[in-house]
This record gives C-alpha cells, sequence and structure tokens, in this order.
C-alpha cells in the first residue's frame, strides 16, 4: 500500500481564464465612478469610525459590569480594525488625492495598533503585485512540503498552529516579524520610508504604556490595549487568510502566475456579519479591490456587482463561518510542486 498525503486539485477554470482575459481586460469591465475618489464620503467614514473607536474605549473605562467587558473590546477591536482598513486606502491612495494627507492620516490611524506605516505599506504592495505567487507574496503563503519535515520541532508547531487552530494569532507574528527589520526593505527611501515609519510608532508605545499604567496599573494596560489588539488581530488574521485561501485556490509557482489568476480567481468575496462588514467598511468585498487598488472602500460593492456580471465563473464567494474556519484549518496547510494544497504529514490516506 501506497500512502501519499491528501492534495487538492486546482480548478481546470484557472487555465481557462488564463486563454480568456488579461488583468486589464477584466479592469475595463469596472464602470469608471467606481473609481472616483469622494472627499465627503471618505471624511464621514473616517469622523464616524474615530467616534466609534472613542466610545469603545470610554465604554471600557468606565464599565462597572465585568461581564460586559468582553463584548466592548470585541466592539472596540473591531472598531480599529475599522481604523486599518482606512489606513489601508490611504497606503493605496485611494483615500485622498494628496500623497501628504494619505501618509499623515494612515500614521495616526495605525498608532494604537503600533503598526509602523510605511512599513506595511511597502510590504503589502508586494502582496498586491504577486498575489498567490510561491516566490513573492508575503501574506499566508503555505510551505512546501518537503521544507516542512526538516524543521524543527518548535518551528513545525508554530507553523502547525498558525495554519490550524491558532490562525488568529498569525498576523502578531506577521507584524512583529515583517514590519520592524530594516534588513526586509531595500536601501534607499523604501528604507528611509520604513524607519521613519518605526520610529513614529516607538515614539507613540514610549508614551502610551507609560500614561496607561498610571492612568490605572496593569488592568489598564490590559484593558484599554491588549484585549481591543487581540480582537483586533482576530479580525486581521481572519480576513487576509480568507481573502485567498480556499481548498480550491491554489498558489502557483512563478512561471504559471499571472495577474488575472492571482486577482480575480484567487481571491474570495466573504460576507461577514453585517455590523462587522460596516464597521470594517465593507474589506471583505475583495475581489475588486484586488483587480484594482485604487478603487475607494465605498466603491467596492459596485464594482464588485460590475465584476460578476462579466466574470462570475471565475470568481469565489463564501461566507463566514466557524465551519469555513474548520475547513481551511483542515485541509490548507502545505503546497506540492503544481502549488496545491496539501495536509500535513501526519494526515496520511491511502489512494
Amino acid at each position: 500500500m501506497v500512502f501519499v498525503p491528501k492534495t487538492v486539485q486546482p480548478d481546470p477554470l484557472i487555465a481557462q481564464l488564463r486563454q480568456t482575459a488579461t488583468l486589464q481586460q477584466i479592469l475595463q469591465t469596472i464602470p469608471k465612478h467606481c473609481f472616483r475618489k469622494d472627499a465627503l464620503k471618505a471624511g464621514l467614514g473616517l469622523v464616524g469610525n474615530v467616534l466609534f473607536v472613542a466610545l469603545g474605549y470610554w465604554a471600557l473605562a468606565v464599565n462597572p459590569w465585568l461581564w460586559l467587558q468582553p463584548l466592548l473590546w470585541i466592539f472596540t477591536g473591531t472598531a480599529l480594525t475599522g481604523f486599518f482598513v482606512l489606513a489601508h486606502d490611504c497606503a493605496h491612495r485611494s483615500f485622498a488625492n494628496s500623497r501628504l494627507i494619505n501618509d499623515l492620516v494612515g500614521h495616526l490611524l495605525l498608532l494604537p495598533l503600533l503598526y509602523p506605516f510605511h512599513s506595511w505599506r511597502i510590504k503589502h504592495d508586494q502582496h498586491h503585485r504577486y498575489t498567490n505567487n510561491l516566490a513573492w507574496d508575503n501574506a499566508w503563503t503555505p510551505m512546501a512540503q518537503e521544507q516542512f519535515p526538516v524543521l524543527s520541532g518548535f518551528l513545525q508547531g508554530l507553523y502547525r498552529m498558525a495554519r490550524t487552530w491558532g490562525w488568529w494569532l498569525a498576523s502578531i507574528g506577521h507584524w512583529a516579524l515583517l514590519h520592524f527589520k530594516p534588513s526586509l526593505y531595500k536601501e534607499g527611501r523604501d528604507r528611509r520610508d520604513m524607519q521613519f515609519s518605526v520610529a513614529v510608532v516607538l515614539a507613540f508605545a514610549l508614551v502610551l504604556f507609560p500614561a496607561l499604567w498610571l492612568y490605572g496599573g496593569l488592568w489598564a494596560v490590559v484593558n484599554l490595549w491588549l484585549m481591543p489588539f487581540f480582537v483586533y488581530h482576530f479580525w486581521m488574521s481572519t480576513f487576509t487568510i480568507v481573502h485567498h485561501t480556499l481548498e480550491e485556490i491554489p498558489f502557483y509557482q512563478e512561471e504559471d502566475w499571472n495577474p488575472a489568476v492571482g486577482q480575480l480567481f484567487s481571491t474570495v468575496h466573504c460576507r461577514y456579519p453585517a455590523w462587522v462588514e460596516f464597521l470594517c467598511h465593507d474589506i471583505n468585498v475583495h475581489i475588486p479591490h484586488h483587480v484594482s487598488t485604487g478603487i475607494p472602500y465605498y466603491n467596492l460593492r459596485a464594482a464588485h456587482a460590475a465584476l460578476k456580471a462579466s466574470w462570475a465563473e471565475y470568481m469565489h464567494e463564501t461566507e463566514f463561518s466557524w465551519s469555513l474556519m474548520q475547513r481551511i484549518a483542515a485541509r490548507c496547510h502545505l503546497h506540492d510542486e503544481q502549488g496545491a494544497y496539501v495536509t500535513f504529514p501526519d494526515t496520511y490516506t491511502a489512494r
């Protein structure tokens, strides 16, 4: 009996899409009005988000009922995820026409999350240029099946955790390991921008944590920063893994990848509870954002409808649920030579 790892085979529609359209042709099916920035909508979204975050922090500070505190952590952390989404538009220059405004607003919105704006912007741009490309994508890229067995037991354990039950913590590792190390950034402007943003974050942290400690000691740090931070990373990890991870969506070897397949076929539209989509500015409507990062968040739904009218057979849609996360955690671990998903070595089946 020969044992082989369970492998999910890629969809034959991939080859069909390669022959059918270029990314430019797909882009042309989105109406021009979807690319227009609206300063009023952007401003209202920003002001509303600031008010929700302020309300969350105020409630956390004055709430007398301990049983209510977890719900307030969830609300505040989700509203902070909205901060990240607006900063995400700033990074793509789709929030405002002014580069200065985009950079200023982006830095300010990411401060409570201790994210260095330029560091994240530069690495995130790489993800967009090479979505689901095994050689270059830096977001949830699965490890090759032959690499996993040679890792130390400790590293195998960390990787297993990130791809299974601990997926919601994985973005913390991504944040800590990818955004504070100058050697990961090209010398010149990229590195200078990265170092500036890191300096801003460190300066903010040197004010934030002593102030919280003086205000309420360890409980203030946990209550007003750490728990909302964990909730934010739950959503950050969940959004980002679901954006490009289903069993039927492979990662691609560099020679097999092209932009149409990477951005349209390999991006997932996922429906979440309405309150999450509202507080997080429709970041779940993700396919049009990958077809063009120039679409502001408030136009994503119109752009998605236009794409569905022309390309529905190549688009993936799903709904957030624990069964969805269990399916991803059970099947999407490693990749084979073609980039299709393979489960971990201890889940073997006879064929």
